[in-house]
This record gives C-alpha cells, structure tokens and sequence, in this order.
C-alpha cells in the first residue's frame, strides 16, 4: 500500500509491506521518492536508533535519476514492533529487506546503508550470493528478475565487518535507556548529546534529526523505537563479536560492485585499519573521508552529499 499523491521528488510516498518473523507478521513502512515507475531503485536505510527521514536531503537530490525508498527498519518509526524482541537482529531486517524488494521488483538495486543500514547491506548480498550458488540451474525457466537480483553500487557509510568494541559500547550506553521529555528543546538536547559524532549542524538541522526519532505524545516527547531492541544487542559479548567477524568478511566480500566506504575522520566504530582492510580486500572498494565528524556522517549539506551523488551517477 502507498499513498500516491505527494509530488514526485518532492515529498515522498507512505508505503507499507507487511513481513513475516518466527512470532508472526508485521509491517514496514518505507518513504519513497522520485518515478514509481523508475525500476532503477537505490535503498537507504538507516542506523539503529534512526529512522528513514535521516535520507530526505539524499533522496531528493537524487529522486531524479532513482526511484529511493528510504524504510523505517522494524521496531523504529512508522513500523511495527515485533512480538518478540530475540528477533531484533540482522537476520531478520534482511528478511524483511528482501520482502521489500520483492515488492518494488527493481531491474537494479543500488545499496546506502548508515551503520546498522551497512551491515543489513552486507547480509543481503551474502544471503543472495548463497542463494544464487545453492539455487538449481533453472536457465530458460523464465525466473522474475528478483530472483537473480544483485546488488549493484554500495555505500556503507561509517560500518565494516570489524566493529570497534569500545564505540558498541558507547552506543549500548543509551540504546535502551527510556527517555521522556517536557519539552521539545529537551528531547533536542538530548539527540544533540548522544549524536555528537554526527559533526556540527545548525539549531534546524538537529530539531529536524530529533523529530526523525522523537515522537510527542501526551505533551511529551518520548523515543521513536521500541527500547527492546537493545535486548539482542546487548548480550553481545566481545569474544562474540570477534567471532562473528568471519561471517561479516564473508558477506563483505560478496558485494558483487563497485562499493564507496564513507568514514568520519573521528569514527569510533569503523577504525582507519579496518577501513585499510576493507579496501584491500574489495577490489573496486574506493573510500571518502569527512573531516570533523565521528560516527556518523549524516548526508545532510552538500559536502556529504556530493561524494556519494557522484559515486552513484557515474558510468560504471
């Protein structure tokens, strides 16, 4: 379902899909932009805590050339909660991605993921990569083009298959801490001091990030996402971690195309020897680095925004 009257590259389109975990059903929302009808799709998606509107200065700069959907990962924003939190992890949102893109049957999917956005990336190329390889041959059976479907042109935007334990454990700090405030300035503060790695920006800039995660009820202003999504993350111990990495290196290496890693300069996520690694290990991995800014940069001015339109729209 989508609502078809907001003005074509604009304002963007209310969609739903409705998902399937081990619990049960659920829906997710995503905002779409530009041609219904263009079947060169670029998905956005987000980081933890974030929502889809962290991509509305991207997606209309580029609505143009792609039709972008920017979804609300379950749990967040507009979409449903899951039944059972144990279900907040990536397995599932790729699950869910997959459904989405069932939905929108793209002739080409090209990928930016923030973060948590990233690794969903990654899982998704490695989930299609194994399929692809396990999947009978079935040449002239006349399969939908989601069937063979690859991704194209990949951001990941401050994420790798190594995660520094130390910057998880800043984010674990305040992930599922509740948080409820008199004031709209309040709940403001607040995003601004939790998101300090985002980099400077305007008294504007951090009331539109705060409305994107903050939502007014009863006077109040109270977070955009169920707080049960720190459960999974966590238990996470650091040998756990580690010794997930050689799946994530895996799935990284399966990205079939050209890939832009965008770090800021003062990341405590993705450390300048993973990002080294990173690019040795990807043979058409090329990387930007944004000064001033920590985890993670936010695509909003058009200093972000230019490394990444000119990755995405120039001739492969």
């Amino acid at each position: 379902m989508t609502d078809n009257n907001a003005e074509p590259g604009r304002e963007p389109r209310l969609g739903y899909v409705t998902c399937a975990s081990p619990a049960g059903t659920h829906r997710m929302a995503y905002r779409e932009w530009g041609d219904p009808d263009n079947d060169k799709v670029l998905l956005c998606v987000h980081g933890l805590t974030r929502t889809g509107r962290d991509f509305d200065q991207l997606a209309r700069e580029l609505a143009a050339h792609y039709r972008v959907v920017c979804p609300d990962v379950v749990g967040r924003g507009m979409s449903d909660w899951l039944i059972d939190s144990a279900h907040y992890v990536i397995p599932q949102y790729v699950a869910d991605m997959l459904t989405l893109i069932a939905r929108l049957r793209p002739a080409r999917l090209d990928w930016v993921g923030t973060s948590m956005g990233g690794l969903i990336g990654m899982g998704l190329a490695g989930t299609l990569a194994f399929s692809a390889a396990m999947r009978p041959n079935r040449d002239g059976a006349g399969l939908p083009p989601e069937m063979s479907l690859k991704l194209g042109k990949v951001v990941l935007n401050d994420i790798g298959p190594t995660l520094n334990y130390q910057g998880l454990a800043r984010i674990g700090e305040y992930v599922g801490r509740p948080g409820e405030f008199a004031s709209f300035q309040e709940a403001v503060d607040y995003v601004r001091s939790v998101s300090y790695g985002f980099g400077e920006h305007g008294q504007a800039a951090w009331e539109d990030m705060t409305r994107s995660v903050m939502q007014e009820k009863d006077g109040r202003w109270i977070k955009h996402y169920d707080l049960r999504i720190a459960e999974p993350f966590a238990t996470q111990s650091e040998a756990e971690l580690k010794a997930s990495e050689a799946l994530l290196w895996s799935a990284y290496e399966s990205l079939p195309g050209p890939l832009l890693i965008v770090r800021g300069e003062q990341s405590d996520l993705l450390t300048p020897e993973t990002l080294q690694e990173m690019l040795r290990r990807h043979p058409q991995a090329v990387q930007h680095i944004v000064p001033r800014v920590g985890h993670a940069p936010t695509f909003r001015d058009e200093a972000e925004i230019a490394p990444v339109r000119r990755f995405l729209l120039e001739q492969d």
